[in-house]
This record gives structure tokens, C-alpha cells and sequence, in this order.
């Protein structure tokens, strides 16, 4: 862009430099040397919005003063240019400077919409919010509630925007992430690190429109006690699993059992490190489905399995199946492991049957229990909790815990062979997806009192997920292409002529 001289000697600027003129004058003024600095940053901020807003549209009366008839318009389907050409037509752009007129030429025919080209060049929206307004809904629609994105909003721009608008353009901002995530991956790791796919899910309390057929169906049957809220237990059958996947690579770390369940003061051998991570999370499409994108995105990095494939899960037996029915399906073999903080977890709540709050003895017998774990003894360990909880001839009740654990431990014996991963040096905790989970969904869809549509929450994961992978910016460069392509475009015949 070529910087123009201060006086502008087609006049196309005038207004604009009558305004900057104003600004200098006012500040010149004695009566400025009165003003506190905060007080002149808020009449800056205000007249420099003006000029901005002023110097845009001077641009675009220019640009209309300068734009030459053609005779090479044929719109999509037609087979001869438009002959008949209006001039002066306008439309209204709402910008983050404030409002503007565009005023261009219209090429038009009979039972058809106008055509103009300058809006090809200007890559003008279908609507009235310009593209850098979007931009702006939808970077603070994904980090707080859309009223906090109103009022970002208006502080940075001094537009205002609708709650339900701003909403509406994070929905069209999210158009084409499914196709951006098609075309850009990471790179494909080295061949001698482990390949991890990790999967978890997170219920969205959703409208009732928006539930799942199944969940939709309890909640209408289900009955409540008070009428102005739920009570305990009555929250259920009101949210909508968000699946999330992760796939990263992993360079092997191999440690044992001592460095797991090492004391404070001992040295600790560090975890492998994830790195590479790709995440895709959605709450419209069934968890299969995602489970679905995570092992596509790991044979995209590794077509001949030569590398080992580590899933990593929570041990939810639903998304289990799903893992097994995944790699079953895709004939591919794959270790499963079931996140090691869960079966702490579980240790912790077996020990409570046999040891009173505040007994530091629980502690040993915890790190006993969780070696023989980590050792690949999860029977063993299973064992030594049913004796206990027998020897102490504890009732029915008072041993549930204990009995709860035992069987996880049993259950999931094949996924918790830790003495095999941990040789190997394969992480053996599900905290990267864990924190996404937190990330994703916890952080901004699990706002106190938010009820979600469908499309909506949607469209924040996807958002928020490019966020997260570092994608953001591409992502808006590839979306502008897909719009200008979708909105312009398509509408010609030949709009390879028109682009140049």
C-alpha cells in the first residue's frame, strides 16, 4: 500500500483530513493543558475511532469514483454478459470502526439478483458485520459468556452487537473448521516415539431440543419436586456428552515403579513429553465418531503402523468399547491404558473402608498398593484388599469401597499392565486430555446457569479447539478464502477472471 502525501490532491480526503486537522486543533487548544491524561486517552480513543471510520469510508467513495464498467459479467448459469449497469447502488457495512455505505455498480437481469464486482475484491459479507468484527465476535465469544463478549466487544470497537447476533457470527465463524482440520496437521513425528491417542467426555447441559433422542425422551418423562428448580439427583438427563479426542507423539521415557511413587524429597524421572498434540472435540457427533477422527489423524501419521499406538483412557467401560470396536474395525493392534490417577483414585477410596480421617497410615498402605499396581499385580493388589476388608469382618456396607476397587482392579487387569509401559517408557496418564477436557468444555460451555442450543455449543468447541491447537490465525485466512469463494464467487461463471 502507498503511503499518500499529507494533502490529498484529489480531495477524496478532505473530510477525513478536516478531522485530523479538528483533532490537532483541539489539542493545540490551552484549554487541553487542563485534561488529565485518562481524560485525554478516552477523547482520543473516541476521535480516533471517528477518523478511522471517517478514512475508511472516504476510501470506499474513492473506490466507487474509480471503478470501471465491464463487460465480461455473466453470473453462474448465464451464457451472455450482463449488458444493463446501474450505478450509485449501497449497502451498509458495520465495521469495527462503526458504520459505512459501500457504493458500487450493479450488473443486473432479469429474474436474478444483482451482481457486483467490486464486492469481490472487497470480500464483502452477506450480511452487515464486517469480517474483522466476526473475527472479534469470535475470539471473545470462546473465552466468556457472550454478554462478557458484548461488552469486549464495545470496549475495543465502541459497537455495539447483540447477544444473540454475536452468538450468530461464531456460528458462521465455525464454518469451515471441519474442512480447515482436513488440510492442516501437524507433521507425522519420529518413527522411534510413541503415538497416543487419548479420548474423554464432558456432558453440556443443553436446551431440551438439543438433547440426544434417548436423553430427550428420560428428561421429558422425568418429574421434579420443586418447580422453581432441581433438586439432587434431578440434574440428570440434561446435558449432552462433548467427546474430545487428542492425538501427540511421545519420545520414550522409561522409569519404574520407585520413580512413580517417589517421595517429595527423591528425585523423580521425568514423564515422556507430549508433543505434536492435534485435538478435535465435538458435541454434535456421536462419540464414535470422534474416537472415529482421533485414530484417522494417527494413521495419517503413521499409514504402516510402525510405531507402537498407546490409547490412553479413563477406564469408562462405554468408551472401552468403543476403543476396542475402533481398532477391531480398523484391524490395527493397540495397547490400552487405563489412566493411572483413576485407579489412585479407587485405591483412596478403598482405603477409607479400613483407616479413619486423618490416619497418615493410610498413606503407606496406599503406596504399597499402588506398587503392586505399577508392578502389573492389579490382582494381586485385588486380593490383598478383599482379605483385608475380611479380616476386619466389616459389613456389607462398610466394605463397598473396598469391594468397588477390587473389582475395578479385576476388570481392567489387561489395560493396567503399567510394569510393561513403564519398561517401554509410554506415559501411563490421561492428563493431557484431562486439562483439554477442563479447557474445552469446563472453562466456557459449564458457565454457571448456561443452557445450550445445538449449533451453538457446537461452534465455541470448534473455535475454542483451534484456539487451543495454535490454528487460530490460519484457520481466519483459510475461512476468508472459503467465504469469498462461497459468497462471491460461486455467483459467476467465471470467476477466475474476476479474482484477477
Amino acid at each position: 500500500m502507498q503511503v499518500y502525501e499529507l494533502i490529498d490532491p484529489s480531495g477524496a480526503f478532505d473530510r477525513s483530513l478536516g478531522q485530523v486537522a479538528g483533532i490537532l486543533a483541539e489539542l493545540a487548544h490551552p484549554l487541553a493543558d487542563t485534561a488529565s491524561h485518562d481524560e485525554l486517552e478516552d477523547w482520543l480513543a473516541g476521535a480516533g475511532r471517528e477518523l478511522m471510520r471517517s478514512l475508511l469510508q472516504d476510501h470506499l467513495d474513492l473506490r466507487a469514483v474509480r471503478e470501471v464498467r465491464r463487460d465480461d459479467v455473466v453470473g453462474c448459469g448465464e451464457d451472455r454478459p450482463r449488458s444493463r449497469v446501474e450505478s450509485g447502488h449501497e449497502r451498509g457495512l458495520t465495521t469495527v470502526f462503526g458504520a459505512v455505505r459501500v457504493r458500487r455498480l450493479a450488473y443486473r437481469a432479469l429474474a436474478a439478483s444483482n451482481l457486483c464486482p467490486a464486492d469481490v475484491g472487497l470480500n464483502l459479507p452477506e450480511r452487515e458485520h464486517s469480517h474483522g468484527l466476526r473475527r472479534l465476535a469470535a475470539i471473545e465469544a470462546t473465552r466468556g459468556s457472550f454478554e462478557q463478549a458484548q461488552a469486549a466487544i464495545c470496549r475495543a470497537t465502541g459497537v455495539t452487537v447483540g447477544k444473540r447476533q454475536i452468538e450468530a457470527l461464531a456460528v458462521a465463524a465455525a464454518a469451515d473448521v471441519d474442512a480447515f482440520w482436513t488440510v492442516r496437521r501437524p507433521g507425522r513425528g519420529r518413527e522411534a516415539d510413541a503415538l497416543v491417542l487419548t479420548f474423554d467426555g464432558k456432558g453440556i447441559v443443553m436446551r431440551p431440543d438439543s438433547l440426544r433422542p434417548d436423553t430427550a425422551k428420560a428428561a421429558a418423562k422425568a418429574s421434579t419436586k420443586l418447580a422453581t428448580r432441581l433438586s439432587r439427583g434431578e440434574k440428570r438427563n440434561r446435558k449432552r456428552m462433548a467427546e474430545i479426542a487428542c492425538v501427540y507423539d511421545a519420545a520414550p521415557a522409561v522409569r519404574t515403579s520407585a520413580d512413580i511413587m517417589a517421595s517429595r524429597q527423591a528425585p523423580q524421572a521425568a514423564p515422556p513429553k507430549a508433543t505434536g498434540k492435534w485435538l478435535f472435540a465435538s458435541v454434535r457427533d456421536a462419540p464414535a465418531a470422534v474416537i472415529a477422527a482421533g485414530f484417522d489423524e494417527a494413521a495419517r501419521r503413521d499409514p504402516e503402523h510402525r510405531r507402537p499406538w498407546i490409547v490412553l483412557i479413563d477406564g469408562h467401560y462405554q468408551q472401552l468399547r468403543l476403543v476396542r470396536a475402533e481398532a477391531a474395525r480398523r484391524q490395527v493392534k493397540v495397547t490400552i491404558i487405563c489412566d493411572f490417577i483413576h485407579v489412585l483414585e479407587y485405591l483412596w477410596r478403598a482405603g477409607w473402608c479400613f483407616f479413619t480421617e486423618g490416619d497418615t497410615a493410610i498413606e503407606d498402605w496406599i503406596a504399597t498398593q499402588a506398587r503392586r499396581v505399577l508392578e502389573g499385580k492389579a490382582g494381586i493388589a485385588a486380593a490383598a484388599i478383599r482379605r483385608k476388608a475380611t479380616a476386619r469382618h466389616l459389613e456389607p456396607a462398610q466394605r463397598r469401597g473396598a469391594d468397588i476397587t477390587a473389582n475395578y482392579l479385576l476388570k481392567l487387569r489387561p489395560q493396567l499392565r503399567y510394569d510393561t509401559a513403564l519398561a517401554a517408557g509410554w506415559p501411563i496418564a490421561t492428563g493431557v486430555i484431562e486439562g483439554a477436557v477442563r479447557h474445552l468444555v469446563k472453562d466456557r460451555m459449564d458457565i454457571t446457569g448456561a443452557r445450550w442450543g445445538l449449533t451453538g455449543a457446537e461452534a465455541i468447541l470448534k473455535l475454542r479447539t483451534l484456539t487451543t491447537n495454535g490454528d487460530f490465525a490460519d484457520y481466519w485466512h483459510y475461512h476468508l478464502q472459503q467465504e469469498q469463494h462461497r459468497t462471491h464467487h460461486n455467483r459467476y461463471r467465471d470467476h477466475l477472471a474476476l479474482a484477477a
